[in-house]
């Protein structure tokens, strides 16, 4: 499977490493999606200093494998600000550009707008709080950009946690 991305993906060097073992973002949800680990799993290293629209256009080159029957997925948060998080105080109520930035997101994924969720840096100030970094916020473009013309979308998993991480799950096909 490895080496199909890498193919996929090619002439992008990618290079293969067994090393390193898997991120806390996919072992920590696929240990309760799959606790046997009996399913072979390759995880992608982002590039951080890489534009949005590079990592879009790397997930569009993947996508043929949905159709070779791999389950792609990205593991992240839309909204991720842990320098505004409730750490070890009472459950808040989820601050209101967070709502508000999730509520935009997820009318921009079911209209099949993605252009918008590429260019997140101009989405205003909502955004720019949602996502301080990019590292929680790219993986979600790797399922955006394998959607299909006629895939179904939902949200199997909502809520804020802690004021300023969504835990919304996006569902495609």
């Amino acid at each position: 499977m490895a080496r199909r991305a890498q193919q996929l993906l090619a002439p992008l060097e990618v290079t293969l490493d067994s090393s390193w073992g898997l991120d806390h973002g996919t072992w920590s949800v696929l240990r309760h999606v799959y606790p046997a680990a009996d399913v072979p799993i390759i995880q992608l290293s982002l590039d951080e200093t890489k534009p949005a629209a590079f990592h879009f256009e790397i997930a569009r080159r993947l996508a043929p494998l949905r159709e070779e029957g791999v389950l792609i997925a990205g593991s992240g948060n839309l909204v991720h600000n842990l320098h505004t998080y409730a750490w070890g105080r009472h459950q808040p109520e989820p601050y209101d550009w967070a709502v508000r930035f999730e509520e935009m997101a997820r009318e921009m994924i079911l209209a099949g707008e993605f252009a918008p969720l590429i260019d997140y840096d101009k989405l205003g100030r909502e955004a720019a709080l949602s996502i301080p970094t990019p590292d929680h916020y790219l993986p979600l473009l790797y399922v955006l950009a394998t959607a299909q013309r006629d895939d179904s979308v939902s949200f199997p998993v909502t809520g804020i946690d802690g004021g300023s991480i969504s835990m919304l799950a996006v569902q495609i096909g």
